[in-house]
């Protein structure tokens, strides 16, 4: 049983989510406006945050900002605001996922499960991947590029331990989907370009000049170590 925080100030739609995550059997507390959220997450032991961007007193992008300085709690963003800025601000601003309004109960249910379990669930295998410099610590969740530590957020990290478990392998777009963010449904490419991208920033190299992570146009990506 884990406890959910639902920010939401639409108080029909507030209660539907109160609804629906009580009957998945999770402990649900509501607020509507991002003062009491941060003050929710700052002063109670939660498992996971749902954040709308459109709130009262406070952008929530700018509200998931302040909530990332006081707490790592996972957040998935659900909003009605479907464009590519959106996405990729919010992503950046340190959600862990980003679900577009409306939704049926299931779709939200999927994406809860997945996140908690990648958060919160099975142990991760002590085992350590190496393709050249790049050292992957599965067990420490911590990755290396010769002597530096790369800073990665838990869902590049989730990308790269992926990519790096099955290396030289072109993973599909859709299997990345359902693996590391936990969806069984089509039309996220979106997110995953964006994380890939980060993740490149951080490997130091670019779509362009790959070293490691290689782009297979119209099927997916693939991590190999440079030749």
């Amino acid at each position: 049983m884990s406890k959910v925080l639902v920010v939401e100030d639409d108080p029909v739609v507030q209660a539907a989510l109160v609804h629906a995550l009580t009957d998945l059997g999770h402990v649900v507390q509501a607020v509507g406006t991002a003062v009491a959220a941060l003050r929710e997450a700052g002063t109670s032991e939660l498992d996971l945050v749902i954040l709308d961007l459109g709130l009262p007193d406070l952008d929530g992008v700018a509200a998931l900002r302040m909530l990332r300085g006081v707490s790592n709690v996972p957040v998935i963003v659900a909003t009605a605001r479907g464009a590519e800025a959106s996405v990729v601000s919010t992503l950046n601003a340190g959600a862990d996922d980003y679900i577009v309004k409306p939704f049926s109960s299931e779709h939200l249910a999927a994406r809860i499960n997945a996140l908690l379990r990648r958060t919160g669930g099975s142990a991760i295998p002590s085992e350590v991947v190496e393709l050249g410099e790049l050292r992957i610590d599965l067990a420490q969740r911590a990755a290396t590029l010769g002597d530096s530590a790369l800073a990665l957020s838990r869902r590049e990290f989730d990308l790269l331990a992926y990519l790096a478990q099955r290396p030289g392998r072109v993973i599909s777009r859709r299997e990345l989907i359902q693996a590391v963010w936990g969806n069984p449904y089509v039309g996220d490419d979106k997110t995953i370009d964006v994380h890939a991208s980060w993740l490149r920033r951080k490997l130091g190299e670019t779509a362009a000049h790959p070293r490691y992570l290689h782009t297979v146009r119209g099927v997916g990506f693939k991590l190999a170590a440079p030749e």
